[in-house]
């Protein structure tokens, strides 16, 4: 996943995306112009950086399929699926879109999206990571690049507090408390050891680690236990002083990771995915390293997987079909197109574009790589795209995570709640 809070509407998406079922007609506006030009639209989400790279990808692109043009819509992500539900309800949906894995199914299972199967060359995508973007045989997604959510830190606060980097291949949930509250009494609260995340990533990990899925079918897997206990981990952190409080979390929590407490050096950990790094490093202005998530005492796995950062899906109703598919095929297979865009929709998911911009992938970038080859014996299999409704977990595990941390509700009475309400969103 991207940058920046996960806040959008699944009522709303589920709602508009319904009136799918009676669209006809598509691809928007896009049409042949002058000369037999067809225009594709191409929706996608991110920062002005990304923004940037894409349009000179898009220029690319168009130079070497003259008969081709594509106009990006793009937003930022806090607006983007409403937005694009809105089009998709309209009948005026995008050529090409880009979508994350949580948002998948609620377009695939409604026939939004084409099958791509047999239009986009997939040859050099690992067959587990390209398996993410298929529902009942039919490719509807290719990823764009894959990454994992990983523990950042940065060691020049972790030693200026007197303190030094763990083993990260040994370290459990108990020694990553520890650290953190010796962090802030060694930099007289100066700086604090991490800030909490209710990342859904988060708990996919640590549930595994007990032996237990996020998912099974249309309900989650995990028992309440296992959610009181990653709770406790975060009121421990609080009550040592490891994290801020409540309150500041609950703040810090709903910013980029550019203005989270690692990127603002007031803050020596913090959990992310890996292609966040850069924009860490960026922001803190030293040099931050990536470390393997603690472990239970005794776990089998780490829980730790590789999951791709974002796909690229063509619509259904797509007027222009192959042209959408060339498009895509371009973004994910052509080196040129890599050598744009770099790493900035996860490190590239087609092995010989990672090969072609290795060596000019900026710092941060090559930290992941190699931090990401070092685990890649360790990470369990890519999930399977979640159940329709999954878009809202994030936020129903916020909700419910700062109601305990505020003391308002019990953990029991929480994790009853949360797991009700979660069935219910993801069985809707």
């Amino acid at each position: 996943m991207s940058s920046g809070k996960r806040k959008w509407s699944a009522a709303l998406l589920a709602a508009a995306l319904l009136a799918v079922t009676a669209a006809c007609g598509g691809g928007g506006d896009g049409g042949e112009g002058a000369g037999g030009t067809v225009t594709l639209r191409f929706s996608y989400w991110g920062s002005d950086a990304r923004q940037k790279m894409t349009e000179e990808a898009i220029a690319k692109f168009e130079a070497k399929n003259p008969t081709i043009k594509v106009e990006g819509e793009f937003s930022d992500f806090d607006s983007y699926y409403e937005s694009l539900s809105t089009k998709v309800a309209a009948s005026d949906a995008p050529d090409v879109i880009q979508l994350e894995i949580r948002a998948l199914r609620e377009y695939a299972d409604r026939g939004t999206l084409a099958d791509l199967s047999s239009s986009v060359n997939a040859a050099d995508i690992d067959a587990k990571l390209l398996a993410t973007g298929a529902i009942d045989g039919k490719q509807f997604a290719i990823p764009n690049g894959a990454n994992a959510f990983s523990l950042m830190v940065n060691p020049a606060l972790v030693e200026s507090s007197g303190q030094k980097l763990p083993d990260d291949t040994t370290w459990t949930w108990d020694d990553y408390v520890d650290l953190a509250s010796k962090i802030t009494a060694g930099s007289d609260g100066k700086v604090t050891g991490t800030q909490l995340s209710w990342n859904p990533a988060y708990l996919e990990i640590y549930a595994a680690q007990k032996g237990e899925s996020f998912y099974q079918g249309n309900q989650l897997a995990m028992s309440p236990q296992t959610i009181k206990e990653w709770w406790a981990i975060m009121q421990k952190l609080i009550e040592t002083k490891g994290s801020p409080d409540a309150a500041k979390s609950a703040e810090v929590g709903a910013t980029s990771v550019d203005q989270s407490l690692l990127g603002t050096n007031t803050g020596a950990m913090g959990m992310w995915w890996s292609n966040q790094l850069g924009a860490a490093a960026s922001a803190s202005g030293q040099n931050l390293e990536l470390l393997r998530m603690p472990k239970l005492e005794g776990a089998t796995t780490g829980g730790m997987f590789m999951q791709p950062a974002m796909f690229l899906a063509a619509s259904s109703q797509s007027e222009h079909a192959a042209e959408a598919a060339k498009f895509i095929d371009f973004m994910i297979n052509d080196p040129e197109a890599g050598q744009i865009i770099l790493s900035d929709r996860g490190l590239p998911a087609n092995a010989k574009v990672l090969a072609a911009v290795r060596d000019k992938l900026p710092e941060a970038d090559q930290k992941t790589l190699a931090f990401l080859d070092e685990a890649k014996s360790e990470l369990k299999d890519p999930p399977a795209a979640p159940p329709k409704g999954a878009s809202a977990m994030e936020d129903i595990l916020t909700r419910y995570s700062e109601e305990v941390m505020f003391g308002r509700m019990t953990p029991d009475d929480a994790a009853a709640k949360l797991i009700a309400e979660a069935n219910a969103s993801i069985a809707g």
